[in-house]
């Protein structure tokens, strides 16, 4: 057997082969900061980060809308009633809450209003809608008008995923993966994607957590229904491929490294 500096031949491919496992680990077990961190600084003015973002109303859209007035009298035919409360003398004493529908040409139907489009309104700018057609009979009136479905979904490399009903309209992507438990460490920051429902059609945007520059996307502030994937890092996929062969894949490698040891001890 030939030798290298007193060292067998196969002695020093052993020693070379261990030691790049070693490496390979070494490097696969390095994360770059670049690559977790959100929001990093770029050559964003953020004194320009004040843009709001507020969702429309779209068709099958959830409402609740309530009228109020010093005179409650005066509001009980603009609030629907279930069969309890019209049996007592102060409706607005209960919690029920009037919910409409918006149909598939943007408008609800709306007790003595009839039709009133609300469709590509914001909630305030609803609310302010229907409380001056309101005032035609009320003048003191006030409107309430909240969201009844804004909900959000948060799937693939977070910690919890799953769909989150929210009391109000006002969320942010970083909220919505707080909800989730954040992204593993699996996640890939730079790719987020969002899928959004516009005028009966899919919207898909990609959205890069890792710059502070998102702060001014128009997909920042997220709308009802909104679902926001992430998806895994290549290191995750590759582990994914394994599957139920990691078992076949350990032994091999085992009876291999087992192969190596014998020619190695044989060999002295």
């Amino acid at each position: 057997m030939r030798s290298c500096g007193g060292l067998s031949v196969n002695k020093v491919f052993m020693k070379r082969f261990l030691y790049c496992i070693i490496c390979i680990g070494l490097f696969s077990a390095c994360a770059s900061r670049k690559n977790i961190v959100y929001l990093q600084p770029s050559d964003l003015d953020m004194e320009f980060l004040h843009q709001d973002f507020a969702p429309r109303i779209q068709t099958e859209d959830l409402l609740t809308i309530t009228v109020s007035s010093a005179d409650i009298k005066a509001t009980l035919p603009f609030n629907q009633q279930n069969s309890f409360q019209a049996n007592v003398a102060s409706a607005q004493d209960f919690a029920f809450k009037p919910t409409y529908v918006v149909d598939a040409n943007g408008e609800i139907d709306f007790p003595v209003l009839g039709k009133v489009k609300l469709i590509g309104l914001t909630r305030m700018e609803a609310a302010e809608r229907m409380r001056s057609l309101v005032k035609q009979y009320i003048v003191d009136a006030s409107v309430n008008l909240t969201f009844a479905n804004f909900r959000i979904t948060v799937l693939g490399e977070v910690r919890s995923p799953g769909t989150f009903k929210l009391p109000q309209e006002r969320v942010t992507i970083l909220e919505a993966l707080g909800m989730a438990g954040d992204m593993t460490i699996k996640g890939v920051r730079s790719n987020v994607l969002l899928i959004r429902e516009k005028d009966g059609k899919h919207e898909i945007q990609r959205l890069n957590l890792l710059t502070d520059s998102v702060l001014t996307s128009p997909y920042f502030y997220l709308a009802q229904n909104d679902v926001l994937y992430v998806e895994p890092n290549k290191t995750q996929v590759r582990s994914s491929k394994l599957g139920q062969d990691t078992n076949v894949i350990i032994s091999v490698t085992s009876l291999f490294i087992t192969i190596v040891t014998l020619i190695v001890t044989n060999a002295k």
